[in-house]
């Protein structure tokens, strides 16, 4: 039995499947963005863990699988939220107890980066924090107010480059329709604005999903009109369209996603256009309905 506490539903990105998760906090500390259910449970409310029981948590680990680990996922929704000599010891203890450790990434919110500095942020990375998932989910302002998102184009670019310059791995994603009908062509151009600004090293996109209900959402956005999948295909498409990357590997393969699409941006846009274009003409395997989820 693994000797960490944890809190369900514990949420963390497809590329970590191999990775121990190890919470330093529970939940969100926004938790106001209205697409976003992973951390709306009552005992998911937000919480920093005491450093006492992360650091017993790291020595037990080390006691059991010390030569064994090799990826740790620090959750819940955004480990940067601590404050930077707690997430020094964290890291140093991981280092001390979990020699084989070789990658250390967490979820990140672009506000929790407003306040540390770029000299903060290189001490975290040549302490072992190697890989950041930043959920930018757009790059439009106008979409980024309507789902309350707590953002804008300039503070997720600032937070972006903040991480590009102390040398931490950027994981930007971002949602396939969630600026619905009316706001869909400036979603994609905008997103992909964003992308061409930061050049992150991995691009992930998922298709917004609600299993819960929309009440939430609609709630800030009364007009939204959600895209059927051809719509989806086109968003896509006028966003892939727009990047001009120089070397991002890019991923839409989560289960949100109709369709699969892998390779590196830009050696292989002209293959991904391709792709939808055979989608979107009806031939390309496409994931089936009762695959899909969040």
């Amino acid at each position: 039995m693994i000797p960490i506490r944890y809190v369900e539903p514990v949420y963390r990105p497809p590329s970590e499947a191999e990775s121990l998760i190890l919470p330093v906090t529970d939940g969100c500390s926004w938790n106001q963005c209205t697409f976003c259910e992973m951390y709306t449970a009552p005992q998911k409310k937000f919480r920093a863990r005491s450093e006492a029981e992360v650091l017993d948590n790291i020595r037990a680990l080390g006691a059991r699988y010390g030569s064994q680990l090799r990826r740790i996922f620090l959750a819940d929704g955004d480990a940067l939220v601590l404050p930077t000599r707690r997430l020094l010891n964290i890291l140093a203890a991981i280092r001390e107890h979990l020699p084989a450790v070789r990658r250390v990434s967490s979820y990140c919110l672009a506000r929790n980066l407003a306040k540390k500095s770029v000299s903060e942020l290189q001490a975290l990375a040549a302490a072992g924090l190697g890989l950041v998932y930043l959920g930018a989910e757009s790059g439009d302002d106008e979409v980024l107010a309507a789902v309350n998102k707590g953002e804008t184009y300039a503070t997720t670019l600032d937070a972006l480059e903040k991480l590009g310059a102390a040398g931490i791995s950027r994981s930007v994603m971002i949602l396939n329709g969630l600026g619905g009908q009316s706001l869909s062509l400036q979603h994609a151009e905008n997103s992909a604005r964003l992308i061409n600004a930061a050049q992150p090293e991995y691009l992930s996109t998922l298709v917004v999903s609600f299993p819960l209900g929309e009440a939430r959402f609609r709630a800030g956005f009364p007009n939204w009109e959600p895209l059927e999948q051809p719509a989806l295909f086109a968003e896509m498409r006028h966003f892939i369209s727009a990047l001009e990357l120089r070397r991002t590997v890019f991923r839409s393969d989560h289960a949100s996603n109709w369709l699969i699409l892998k390779g590196t941006l830009g050696a292989d846009k002209a293959r991904l256009l391709a792709e939808i274009d055979a989608a979107q003409a009806g031939q390309a395997p496409l994931r089936p309905a009762w695959a899909r989820g969040l």
